[in-house]
């Protein structure tokens, strides 16, 4: 165990240590405020399954969408029929919408079952609009299903790898309709940045007023606004410019996230520890529950056969032990430090909470 805790947390290591004196570009840090994508999103009908479909007695609202798509084709099905399909599914569709999107370009979405269908293999979805937030449709999806799971199955036994309830359509959707999306409505344009930091919107101000003077102002840490050109084609040259600009990386602040579902620990290169002392070892209580059968003396004494239950409870503590903690000025020694307590990574998010707790921690902890 602690030798795959130590190659666990080197691996971290090797993912979480970089350069100090690399640069970033502004394009990776911040996005235009307006240029963005929109979650587009329908319900249709996938057909052509092989007896993968919806169970039909359990998801009325499969009959109910057969029935509505067939009277529009100018099929009338007679009220009361008890339709068996088989390979039908009702679906969940959506796609992003991105921006300055232009009728007739397409675009990829992704295909969900809704109802109880086995798999989507082999199905083609009808013919489904999308509609945006605003309720007005946006696009047009329909194509034949990509599956990427797979599955076997015989008598009682089955086999399935991945998951096969989802699907994909690669340029499955056809724009219909153009989301308005103009940067020369006004003289000014903000760039938002990813995440909250005043010295990364300090730097990148003054990146762009190196370019063109005076005409970015950092607002805060989240915003940086720009006085744009009047001519649209200056506009996008100076836009262009502005998001291959380079700065120099910012310090970051000391942070171990903690992820309590599958137990990754991640730390990054700020994280320090002050020396102290750490005792931990696994604690177990065990109930052992025994029946023990109770009979007369003599048998003519008169009792009765009984059954009478003898419960056993264990305590065990392994280890426990106080352990020394050196204190480290750098993710390398930190490292090895957690390294000596022979921990597993669910022991170490104990341990961890514990020494933040103490005050021997230095970073900052977030649980996802």
């Amino acid at each position: 165990m602690l030798n795959k805790l130590r190659t666990f947390i080197c691996f971290v290591l090797l993912i979480v240590v970089v350069p100090s004196s690399y640069a970033e570009r502004i394009r990776d840090l911040v996005t235009i405020q307006g240029v963005r994508e929109n979650a587009l999103v329908g319900y249709g009908i996938v057909v052509g399954l092989d007896g993968t479909g919806d169970q039909t007695s359990q998801t009325p609202f499969t009959i109910q969408s057969i029935t509505n798509m067939l009277s529009q084709l100018g099929i009338t099905v007679p009220s009361g029929s008890n339709m068996q399909l088989k390979n039908v599914a009702a679906v969940m569709v959506t796609a992003k919408l991105p921006s300055y999107a232009r009728v007739g370009q397409q675009i990829d979405v992704v295909v969900s079952s809704l109802g109880n269908a086995k798999s989507l293999r082999g199905g083609t979805l009808i013919m489904t609009p999308l509609k945006g937030a605003d309720n007005q449709v946006y696009a047009i999806a329909q194509g034949n299903l990509f599956v990427g799971g797979m599955g076997a199955s015989s008598r009682s036994s089955s086999v399935t790898v991945n998951q096969m309830a989802g699907a994909t359509i690669p340029s499955g959707a056809t724009i219909e309709r153009e989301l308005v999306t103009r940067l020369d409505e006004n003289s000014t344009i903000h760039l938002h940045l990813n995440y909250f930091d005043f010295t990364v919107a300090t730097k990148i101000a003054d990146a762009i007023n190196k370019v063109q003077k005076n005409i970015a102002i950092a607002l805060d840490g989240m915003t940086v606004k720009l006085t744009m050109p009047q001519d649209s084609q200056a506009r996008v040259k100076l836009l262009s410019t502005i998001q291959n600009l380079q700065i120099s990386a910012s310090p970051i602040s000391a942070k171990v996230v903690i992820n309590t579902r599958t137990g990754v620990v991640v730390m990054n290169q700020k994280v320090q520890l002050d020396n102290c002392a750490v005792a931990h070892g696994n604690l177990s209580v065990v109930v052992n529950n025994k029946l023990k059968v109770s009979q007369p003396n003599t048998p003519l004494a008169g009792g009765n056969t009984a059954v009478v239950p003898d419960d056993e409870v264990t305590i065990e503590q392994d280890g426990g032990a106080l352990q020394n903690l050196a204190s480290g000025a750098d993710l390398n020694r930190v490292i090895h430090s957690l390294n000596l307590l022979g921990a597993n990574p669910t022991e170490l998010m104990s341990i961890l909470e514990a020494l933040k707790t103490a005050g021997c921690l230095h970073a900052a902890l977030e649980t996802i």
